[in-house]
């Protein structure tokens, strides 16, 4: 399983009002969701107006293709108007299956 996720961070110029930031990032969290199906929300700088962070998350099974997925994903939030990325930190994780010395008893639990 391959996990990419991340946090970017935004400026959002035209807002003038909390109001205004949310009518902004609902409309690029929610464009972003139907074009990559991943998981979007705003995780920092609630109270500011014209700053946001978002955070994202995606699972897969191929690095080539999460990563290229997240690529994608950056670049279309970049071309959505409204909003600039100031910055990101995007991480890659590869987790394997379950650890084999693991074993179930009858009842289905750990030994």
């Amino acid at each position: 399983m391959v996990i990419g996720y991340g946090i970017i961070s935004l400026r959002i110029e035209e807002s003038g009002s909390l109001k205004e930031k949310r009518n902004v990032l609902k409309r690029i969290i929610k464009r972003t969701q139907n074009e990559f199906n991943v998981s979007i929300a705003q995780v920092g700088r609630l109270d500011n107006h014209t700053f946001a962070e978002i955070g994202f998350a995606c699972v897969g099974n191929d690095s080539r293709y999460v990563n290229g997925k997240v690529d994608y994903l950056l670049k279309f939030i970049e071309r959505i108007r409204g909003a600039e990325i100031l910055d990101s930190k995007i991480e890659i994780m590869v987790v394997s299956g379950f650890p084999e010395e693991e074993v179930y008893n009858d009842k289905g639990k750990y030994q």
